[in-house]
């Protein structure tokens, strides 16, 4: 962002709670810690604030609301500009919303949770919650660990990735071959990538705003982007809807 001088252009996100975070010695969502943990990715980052920041888990050793404070007082400072919670309970955003609104504290705008065409739980657990408090929603492992890039096949070649266990492991469940089925098929027809496709049918479920997925190369962004413009008809989400729900 320095070399580049496009800090304004970027919409910045960070995380603050987890272990995978901690740089200092410390973890968990205490007020001391979450103001040394972002004023220490200021720093790192060499910017004067982070326009997100997520409370990356539940800590259960400190109160809702004194983290939520805690937050406040960086939105109040001007180096925190929004807040969003990822990885937390229906009733865990519900109770946060309640005191954000008692209280008069900076609100929750945005959730970061597990989905994509074969994790499903967030549409019944989650997605109730986003409509209620009008929140936005930023699903990660959008492309269920590289699996809906197409990569992964029935007798292909081993990939090498940290997550390929995992992602191969969708393999062995039957919707894991109807869902690549059904994304061969729209990718085919619409002369884009499986991943494009992927993502672009998160972009059809009800307040999600912006499908997170990784990109190692140049080449795995040029078949990521074209998900931002690619418009599924109601057939096509409704196919892949279908492919990928857990049967009853």
């Amino acid at each position: 962002m320095a070399d580049r001088g496009n800090r304004d252009d970027i919409v910045l996100a960070t995380k603050v709670g987890s272990s995978k975070e901690n740089i200092a010695g410390e973890e968990g969502l205490s007020p001391d810690h979450v103001a040394k943990a972002v004023r220490s990715s200021l720093r790192r980052l060499r910017t004067d604030r982070i326009d997100l920041l997520y409370a990356h888990k539940q800590d259960p050793e400190t109160p809702l609301e004194h983290t939520l404070r805690a937050f406040d007082q960086l939105v109040r400072e001007g180096v925190v500009r929004h807040i969003g919670f990822s990885n937390h309970t229906a009733a865990q955003i519900d109770e946060a919303t309640a005191i954000t609104e008692r209280e008069g504290l900076a609100p929750i705008r945005v959730l970061q949770d597990h989905y994509n065409l074969l994790e499903r739980d967030y549409e019944a657990e989650l997605a109730p919650v986003v409509a209620e408090h009008g929140l936005a929603e930023a699903p990660y492992f959008g492309l269920a660990k590289g699996f809906l890039t197409g990569k992964y096949r029935p007798g292909g070649d081993a990939v090498e990735s940290q997550r390929a266990k995992s992602a191969a492991a969708y393999l062995d469940d039957p919707r894991g071959i109807a869902v690549l089925e059904s994304l061969d098929d729209i990718a085919h027809d619409r002369d884009v990538s499986l991943a494009a496709v992927a993502l672009a049918w998160l972009r059809t479920r009800p307040g999600i705003v912006a499908p997170i997925a990784s990109a190692r190369t140049p080449e795995q962004l040029a078949e990521i982007l074209p998900s931002a413009e690619l418009e599924l008809s109601e057939e096509e989400a409704d196919r892949l809807t279908a492919a990928g729900q857990a049967a009853v």
